[in-house]
């Protein structure tokens, strides 16, 4: 199922590039929100990851590692990793940091992200929010999460107290990277009030032109069948 969203095309490129996603990813989340706030025109592609999709000959014969979100240019070339994907998209837009350092520093937070954030609260949430039928099987391995993804959320939250932004108080794509699971956290278990700065922070992320909470957004960008 495929839809456009807003108007401009990606900065060099006479086509819209095509992004398949999944409903309710934190990941898919993240460059579907840059492209909205950056006003570009892309082609969003659905895939149904519970219903087995991702894993059957037709995605497959798309990306091979069978995981979304992953994006395909109009000349066939294809990379995944949701945070290559939202720094694509906001390249040449006001959502990338003007300089070599800045840009340089919202990497190390992408980084942080997807090696001390996203891999506990990704799955606490998925087997609290999303497949709680299946969270007893994986009942063992919630301890280690929790844990783990507060250690991650203490060192946000300690980074946030000085200033209002992830990189140089300006909101950029490193915002939307490390919100796109982060505001989520409550939905794994994760006691957010416990980290003040990554509320308020929050906060002022989701007061940003064009923010749209994920539901919303992914919802949105989905054709009806």
């Amino acid at each position: 199922m495929n839809s456009s969203d807003t108007p401009q095309d990606k900065s060099g490129l006479q086509e819209a590039p095509q992004i398949f996603v999944t409903a309710g990813s934190g990941n898919s989340y993240k460059g579907a929100l840059v492209a909205r706030q950056a006003g570009l025109k892309c082609t969003w592609t659905f895939v149904d990851v519970l219903g087995g999709e991702t894993r059957r000959a037709p995605f497959l014969n798309v990306n091979p590692l069978g995981k979304v979100p992953y994006l395909v240019l109009p000349d066939g070339t294809g990379f995944g990793e949701s945070n290559a994907i939202a720094w694509f998209l906001a390249e040449g837009t006001h959502l990338m940091p003007s300089s070599a350092a800045s840009r340089a520093r919202a990497i190390q937070w992408m980084i942080f992200e997807q090696t001390r954030l996203e891999p506990f609260i990704s799955p606490a949430r998925f087997f609290t929010t999303i497949a709680p039928a299946q969270r007893e099987e994986r009942e063992s391995e919630f301890p280690l999460w929790l844990e783990s993804g507060s250690q991650g959320l203490r060192a946000l939250d300690a980074h946030l107290r000085a200033q209002d932004f992830v990189v140089e108080n300006k909101y950029s794509v490193a915002d939307i990277a490390v919100f796109g699971y982060v505001h989520l956290a409550d939905e794994g278990g994760f006691c957010l009030q416990d980290f003040p700065s990554v509320l308020r922070w929050m906060s002022r992320v989701e007061a940003q032109r064009g923010y749209v909470p994920i539901q919303e957004l992914l919802s949105s960008l989905q054709a009806p069948a």
